[in-house]
Parts: C-alpha cells; sequence; structure tokens
C-alpha cells in the first residue's frame, strides 16, 4: 500500500512536472532559475532523495537504530531456533530409551516450541516494521518542516524529491540538495 501511494504520488509529480515544461517550454519561457525569477514564472525545485538519505545525520542514525533493532530481532529468533534444534536433537538421540508418555511429551513440546517460534517471529516482524514506518515518518516531517522554512525567502511553487524511477529529465540549476542536507543537518545537530 505504501509503495502504491509513492507510485501514485512520484506519477503526479512527473505529470506537474510534464505539464510544467509544456506550459513554459515555448519560445518566450526563460531556461534557468534566474531567468524565471526575473521573469516572474512558476519556481520549481528538487532535492536528491538518496543525497538526503545518504548525508542527512538524523535519518543515518534512524537507519543504523532500525538496523541494530533487526540484528537483536535476528539474535532472538536465532536463539529459539537453537533451543528448538538441541530439543530436536536430544529426543533423535535418547527416544529409543524414553518411555512412549515421554516421547508423546516431547514431541507436544517441540510442537509448542515451534508455535512460539512462529508467533515471536510475527510479532517482532510487525513490531519493527511499524517502527520503521513511523521513524520514516518522522523523517519525512522534519524533511517537510525544513523545506517549508527554507522555501520562506526563495518562493518555490515546487518542491520536488528526485526519483530515478519518475524522473527522466532535471536541470541541475534547479537541484537544492546541498543547502537542504546543511540546514537539516545543522538542525538535527541543535
Amino acid at each position: 500500500m505504501k509503495s502504491i501511494n509513492w507510485v501514485v504520488n512520484g506519477v503526479l509529480a512527473l505529470a506537474i512536472v510534464i505539464l510544467y515544461v509544456l506550459h513554459f517550454s515555448g519560445s518566450t519561457a526563460p531556461s534557468k532559475l534566474a531567468s524565471m525569477q526575473s521573469a516572474g514564472g512558476t519556481k520549481v525545485a528538487y532535492f536528491e532523495i538518496d543525497s538526503i538519505q545518504n548525508n542527512y545525520t538524523f535519518f543515518k542514525d534512524v537507519k543504523d537504530a532500525l538496523q541494530l533493532k533487526d540484528m537483536e530481532n535476528a539474535k532472538q529468533l536465532t536463539a529459539l531456533k537453537n533451543a528448538f534444534s538441541a530439543k530436536y536433537q536430544d529426543l533423535q538421540k535418547n527416544g529409543q530409551y524414553l518411555s512412549q508418555g515421554e516421547v508423546v511429551a516431547r514431541q507436544q513440546e517441540l510442537q509448542q516450541l515451534e508455535k512460539n517460534y512462529a508467533n515471536t517471529e510475527q510479532q517482532l516482524t510487525q513490531a519493527l516494521q511499524e517502527e520503521s514506518y513511523r521513524k520514516l515518518q518522522e523523517v519525512k516531517k522534519k524533511i517537510e518542516a525544513f523545506i517549508l522554512k527554507y522555501n520562506k525567502d526563495k518562493q518555490f511553487a515546487y518542491v520536488f524529491s528526485s526519483n530515478a524511477d519518475l524522473m527522466y529529465y532535471k536541470d541541475t540549476t534547479y537541484d537544492i540538495t546541498v543547502d537542504i542536507v546543511k540546514g537539516l543537518n545543522a538542525e538535527y545537530k541543535k
């Protein structure tokens, strides 16, 4: 569902850019930001989202925390799997020396361990997904808030996030990535 929203937003953004280019591509339309500003046209800018992901300290901290949580989950699941494996091997090794009732009891215990593993795996996965979504929404809100402040004196009508799958051409004159990374990191340090 989330990826569908990104695709729809991307298609809409691409449509806006195409309409913008078609509207202002006449012979009298300026092609550079300075010319556009003096002509009073609509100002558009973009930033490279991968640069934000690679250089925004808060995003890197969030990503590291989520990876650490994922590794902790993997350790917990490995411990459960090892406990199951040890009990299974013990039953295989010593099963012939046990009574029928003890064998049935141990098999039930193994089934319960297997159910516990599946339930724990599902719970940990769901919790990590929810935390990831929450944290990434927090990053997105910080970026949006910064762009709102940044744009007060720049007065862009639109600021897009560049995605290689959606944007086929971009004039680097309109790239504000460096300004956004610097500003976001400065705010995060505070």
